[in-house]
């Protein structure tokens, strides 16, 4: 029987290069990418006062762009190439024609597909990060800040936990698609970076008003829940059954975690909260990230119960009786939905770990070392899910050693050329100071019916003289 005309290989179509699982990588990749372009600038830009809208939105506009090309340049490689110490790969170009058309280290598809994979992760953990320094950090600071984080961290975390020869990697961490890499990181350097940056102005954190436009803020916020099943989906490398499995295992936790925040929210504050719901969503959307195509259903479930859940009682109880917490202006809150969240989906996928799954996705000989805490209990494999949540609980040490001290040399050299905080004037006046260009320039005043007034009131999470508010209840 003939082999169809479509399926001959030719020079454009090499025989190891599977045509389905390729375009399904390219498809993911630009989920990912629609997260960011336009989901986070959208969801960024309508949650801030309308003052900064413009400055929020460039933010996170600017590190996408700017990471893309460090990432061709220098940080592909440095995250999945060449050893070149335990934690780090040696940086070269990623923009040679004979090295993008080959094989990727993993996959039936070219080295080019799995750049631009991965350049889309990259560019989503910088933004991530900016959401704790909204409103205040000097824009030439943050043009500074993005390729040298993601040079001495993102890096270093993507090569030790999923560069095949990374350290964390070898030893069996699970992270199936960024709850360490993406989000504790970005959690931890964005809580680290607001320390060093400093607060909003006192007018800014005195109580921050609804977001100025809440429909919009949805529309960011559905392409960033939607986006996120290239994001899960995508990490198997292959259009295949675990695929499917961790998309919708993925919306499931999401909407289970949205649903209970909204519960608590209504049980405690009296009213549900629609910023509450958006919360719930991303915290579910990060805790299932790391465990996504290795934990069966059920426990999807159970995991968008505790995601919507803990961040919730760290964000509207436990923040307010820790000083480091109260003292740092984190706007976005990156630290409980990120930080917070991602460490509990690392922890949940030590836990929950399927043998059956942990073999169908990793595809390596010694697949029976990723094994769940409760399946080792199960069968008699007590040794083996006790070592499992150690190195996820290791992997989490790790990271949040890593961040802190690399984000806070970042900003203590880039200290020494700019300031990382905006002057008072600039402070005060927002985008026309720092831009010269406004988001609403039709709209006079910060205008305010009664019932905002009241919502925003009864939305406050933490007290008015630590300077947070609604808007830290945010991604």
């Amino acid at each position: 029987m003939e082999i169809p005309a479509n399926l001959i290989p030719d020079e454009a179509s090499p025989e190891w290069m599977n045509k389905a699982d390729n375009a399904w990588q390219l498809t993911a990749a630009t989920l990912v990418g629609l997260q960011s372009i336009p989901g986070l600038v959208i969801l960024y830009g309508s949650m801030v006062k309308k003052k900064w809208a413009v400055n929020s939105a460039f933010m996170a506009f600017y590190a996408f762009a700017a990471v893309l090309v460090c990432w061709v340049g220098w940080g592909f490689r440095m995250s999945f190439g060449e050893k070149l110490v335990v934690f780090l790969g040696k940086p070269a170009v990623a923009l040679d024609e004979k090295f993008l058309l080959g094989q990727a280290f993993l996959g039936l598809f070219p080295t080019a597909t799995m750049v631009f994979y991965h350049g889309m992760f990259a560019g989503l953990t910088l933004i991530l990060v900016a959401g704790a320094l909204l409103g205040r950090m000097n824009f030439v600071a943050w043009m500074l800040f993005v390729p040298l984080w993601v040079t001495f961290s993102y890096t270093v975390v993507a090569f030790s936990i999923w560069c095949p020869d990374g350290w964390l990697a070898k030893l069996g961490v699970i992270d199936y698609a960024g709850g360490f890499v993406v989000h504790l990181s970005a959690g931890v350097a964005g809580f680290t970076a607001a320390f060093w940056v400093g607060p909003r102005c006192e007018k800014d954190r005195e109580r921050f008003p609804p977001p100025n436009n809440m429909i919009l803020m949805l529309a960011g916020a559905g392409l960033l829940w939607m986006g996120w099943s290239g994001f899960n989906g995508g990490d198997p490398y292959v259009a295949s059954t675990v695929a499917s499995l961790a998309i919708l295992n993925t919306h499931v936790c999401a909407a289970t975690s949205l649903l209970m925040w909204v519960i608590l929210d209504t049980v405690f504050s009296g009213k549900p909260s629609l910023v509450g719901a958006v919360q719930g969503m991303i915290t579910g959307l990060v805790c299932i990230t790391p465990a996504a195509g290795v934990v069966q259903g059920w426990a999807a479930i159970i995991m968008g119960m505790i995601s919507g859940s803990v961040p919730w009682y760290t964000m509207m109880v436990l923040h307010d009786k820790i000083k480091i917490l109260r003292h740092v202006d984190d706007p976005m809150a990156v630290f409980h939905t990120h930080a917070i969240a991602g460490s509990l989906g690392g922890i949940l996928a030590g836990l929950f770990a399927t043998p059956k799954l942990s073999r169908i996705f990793f595809m390596v000989s010694d697949w029976d070392k990723y094994i769940g805490l409760l399946y080792g209990l199960q069968s008699g494999r007590t040794s083996a899910g006790f070592r499992q949540m150690g190195l996820q609980l290791g992997g989490i040490l790790f990271v949040i050693v890593v961040n802190v001290v690399v984000t806070s040399l970042i900003c203590l050299f880039i200290q020494l050329f700019v300031p990382l905080r905006l002057n008072d004037d600039e402070l005060e006046i927002g985008d026309g100071a720092v831009h010269g260009e406004e988001a609403f320039v039709l709209i006079d005043g910060e205008k305010r019916s009664e019932g905002f007034e009241i919502n925003a009131k009864r939305n406050m999470a933490f007290d008015v003289e630590e300077y947070s508010s609604v808007a830290s209840r945010s991604i």
